[in-house]
């Protein structure tokens, strides 16, 4: 089958290579040259482990095409795939002006090859509020009488482990009005599903909430998470004890409740306050979901409050190392990044930041040049008056604590991930906060020395 996937950001060049993968034939399209002349050139403007090997594989194979020629990418594709971003408006609710002006190019593109040509399927892949892929068609109708089709196919991929979950997905949702359309996604995603899992064909408004009201879920265990973090420590309580003792009823489960930062990235931030502006919309006060977003945004200043107040709230003349700049491991994205606003707090502050991140560090250096990048986890630590983790990436979790030790100028570890063990910080000397539990802290430590 002959597919064109419209943008080449992260749900477009994944969504594209994996479909490649399986055989058909795909056309990636994007207006920004840059990143076109990069992928041609065999650079992947994004970091998602194994995209680079199989985007090199199936452009070798012929299979994977990139393109600024929107009348070639659309003419003689079966299906379009519009995968644009939605930023969120001031209000929160997602900006649609990319998505639209798709639908205008591709209504501009088929109307050419007349009423008599099959219809392309139009697919909307960009997490869109509820209506939105009508208004699309709608745009595309207004412009052209030639045939079309138009389906939601929400996506549910995890930065740091995107490929896996296209190539084997819990679920595949499509949003179809047609059966012509629910035929054509079928025939696209039944090599995903071997295994069993489903495929599940509903109504397009419906496709549309499936998206958000999934995101919205995953927020609420972590904000719920967090919040019952920030209650313990008020009593004096250890989250992980009370996380395993919750857990482990199976009417709750243990996925997503990892106390910590709290969430960030380009989709739980965009689409809890597109949830909150739909009900807004509606005339309906998404309450739950409004307080979601603010307990989680609240949790950085939070957090920076505790090495603020460590400092004595004199922060001049000291040196922080960050240990993590992307929103979570596996990623180069620094979009809604906690790291990024508790630098942004310690520069304020006064503080000299340094930072490494095995992935996001020229991501950082663009958007806070004045953050010293290292390459090196180690180095970063030299001379620093303490080391803050904001990402857990595996090469953090096992540490060399002697090197941290020695090269630290004082042995404090603020932890926002809550990745290492309170006694055994304690046991090597070092002062260690983290999140929800006691505080680690040794006689001999000065904060002000």
């Amino acid at each position: 089958m002959k597919l064109t996937m419209v943008g080449t950001g992260y749900v477009g060049l994944v969504t594209g290579a994996c479909l490649a993968n399986t055989g058909n034939t795909v056309t990636c399209l994007d207006v920004d040259e840059r990143k076109i002349k990069m992928l041609r050139d065999g650079k992947v403007p994004i970091y998602e482990p194994g995209l680079e090997e199989m985007i090199h594989r199936n452009v070798d194979a012929g299979r994977l095409f990139f393109t600024l020629d929107k009348q070639a990418a659309y003419r003689d594709a079966d299906a379009i795939f519009i995968c644009v971003g939605t930023p969120p408006d001031e209000d929160g609710s997602a900006d649609l002006k990319h998505v639209l002006e798709a639908a205008g190019d591709i209504a501009d593109t088929i109307d050419e090859l007349g009423p008599d040509s099959d219809p392309k399927l139009i697919v909307v892949k960009s997490t869109v509020p509820v209506g939105s892929t009508h208004l699309v068609a709608e745009v595309i109708r207004k412009r052209t009488n030639t045939p079309f089709l138009v389906a939601d196919n929400p996506e549910f991929l995890k930065e740091g482990a995107a490929i896996n979950d296209f190539m084997k997905p819990d679920r595949v949702v499509c949003g179809v009005d047609d059966e012509r359309a629910a035929a054509i996604l079928r025939d696209i995603y039944e090599p995903f599903v071997r295994q069993g899992n489903p495929i599940f064909i509903m109504d397009v408004r419906s496709a549309e909430m499936v998206k958000y009201a999934s995101n919205a879920m995953l927020a609420c265990k972590i904000s719920f998470i967090n919040e019952i973090a920030l209650l313990c420590e008020r009593y004096g309580a250890d989250i992980k004890c009370v996380r395993e003792g919750m857990c482990s009823d199976t009417r709750i489960g243990g996925s997503f409740y990892y106390p910590g930062l709290g969430y960030g990235g380009s989709c739980f931030p965009k689409d809890t306050s597109a949830v909150v502006g739909m009900g807004k919309t509606s005339g309906f006060e998404c309450l739950l979901n409004a307080s979601v977003h603010e307990v989680n945004q609240n949790l950085r200043p939070y957090f920076w409050n505790k090495i603020s107040e460590y400092f004595d709230n004199n922060l001049s003349g000291k040196v922080l190392a960050f240990w993590g700049a992307s929103f979570k491991p596996e990623t180069d994205d620094i979009r809604e990044a906690p790291a990024i606003c508790i630098m942004k707090n310690a520069l304020d502050a006064g503080a000299t930041v340094r930072a490494f991140d095995p992935a996001g560090l020229e991501n950082l250096h663009q958007e806070l040049p004045e953050v010293e990048c290292v390459n090196d986890m180690y180095d970063v630590l030299n001379g620093a008056d303490a080391m803050v983790l904001c990402t857990e990436w595996s090469e953090f979790r096992h540490p060399d604590f002697d090197v941290i030790g020695e090269r630290l100028k004082d042995k404090v570890i603020f932890d926002g991930r809550n990745i290492y063990r309170r006694k055994v910080l304690g046991k090597l000397g070092f002062t260690y906060i983290s999140v929800g539990r006691p505080p680690v802290t040794q006689p001999t430590s000065n904060a002000t020395a």
